[in-house]
């Protein structure tokens, strides 16, 4: 990662606020080489916005694919401006009467240390009901993926065998206990090693683990479920959903909501060669984006603050400190080096006084 002098634009305030932008587009696997860290001016906020000091962040795996430019869902990250994503802050200037200095809000401008923007992209959220950093995780879009897949997209049924893929990550971690909850009989988590599989068991609560990293992925799955899968959550794509096919019982349901065994590859990635069990069974194979199912948010932070609360919902975040080292914890996180969210906790430097009044006033006029 390289570090770029400040931009010259006019600055509004006597503060600086750092950030990381994409410096070049990665062929395969990105390096710290292709960000850039650099410093910033605090602009004040335009009438309907407001100025969030961001206190965590998060990095999540389909932002690899926002670094090539390429047509996607979403669209590319631009080179030589700030990367975006999910964001926790406390809103420190307001010229919004909807949304207070004071208040904490998530966003989507993470990967800085400030942040303007209207008023109308925040969402308020209640750091009484649950610490700050759990709205990117199981009150966030992870915990909502997770919800949305085995609720919707292929919804679990009394009595059903669940397999769930990348099981130690953040959607992984609360699919698999929110997969008991909807009445499934037995649940199978996938990950990488033996400290993250042996934690699927004593921690979140899976009957059974799987080790990708020993091979034979269809051979351990067999095992794990010898009458079959009804349910499969698939965020890994490859090896694991030719293995999830080959294990699924008649009318079974696939939500394909990832892919990140392929995110680095140079060439097209290698489909399952066994789809046609899935037609003789009648599965169903569904993709899903999270942006689709926004409207079940608060009924599952509904639901689910009140298991956080009474430790029923078990989560773990992964926490790196520092804007300066959010390509660290995105590059570790591609590789699976966390267990549960992958977090950066930042720390920006305080707005001068001067500056929060001088746009905080501006509204009252």
């Amino acid at each position: 990662m390289t570090t770029a002098a400040p931009t010259t634009s006019t600055p509004t305030t006597s503060a600086l606020s750092r950030e990381i932008r994409l410096a070049s587009r990665p062929v395969g696997e990105p390096g710290p080489h292709h960000f850039e860290l650099v410093a910033t001016e605090v602009p004040e906020p335009a009438e309907g916005q407001i100025l969030v000091r961001n206190t965590w962040m998060s990095v999540d795996p389909y932002m690899r694919g926002r670094m090539d430019e390429a047509p996607s869902y979403i669209p590319p990250f631009a080179l030589g401006t700030a990367l975006e994503g999910s964001a926790i802050g406390e809103v420190v200037a307001s010229r919004s009467a909807a949304v207070p200095v004071g208040a904490t809000v998530s966003h989507f401008l993470g990967w800085r240390e400030y942040a303007v923007l209207d008023a109308a992209a925040a969402t308020v959220v209640d750091p009484a009901l649950a610490p700050q950093s759990a709205y990117l995780g199981a009150l966030g879009t992870t915990g909502l993926t997770a919800y949305a897949a085995l609720t919707r997209t292929a919804p679990v049924k009394e009595g059903d065998v669940v397999f769930v893929s990348a099981a130690a990550g953040a959607v992984g971690s609360v699919a698999g206990q929110l997969a008991r909850r909807l009445g499934a009989s037995r649940v199978i988590g996938s990950a990488g090693g033996p400290l993250k599989t042996r934690g699927l068991l004593d921690r979140f609560g899976y009957d059974a683990a799987v080790d990708y990293r020993q091979g034979d992925l269809a051979g351990q799955l067999a095992e794990a479920a010898p009458e079959g899968i009804d349910v499969y959550l698939d965020a890994v794509g490859g090896d694991h959903l030719r293995a999830a096919i080959g294990a699924m019982r008649r009318g079974g349901r696939i939500a394909m909501v990832g892919a990140i065994s392929g995110y680095n590859s140079t060439a097209p990635a290698v489909g399952p060669d066994n789809l046609f069990q899935a037609a003789a069974r009648e599965v169903t194979l569904r993709g899903m984006l999270v942006s689709s199912h926004f409207d079940l948010f608060p009924e599952w932070i509904g639901r689910a603050a009140g298991w956080l609360a009474d430790g029923s919902l078990r989560t773990e975040e992964t926490v790196v400190d520092g804007i300066e080292r959010a390509p660290e914890a995105f590059l570790g996180m591609m590789r699976g080096a966390n267990t549960g969210k992958m977090l950066v906790r930042l720390s920006p430097a305080a707005i001068p006084a001067t500056a929060t009044t001088a746009a905080t006033a501006t509204d009252a006029r």
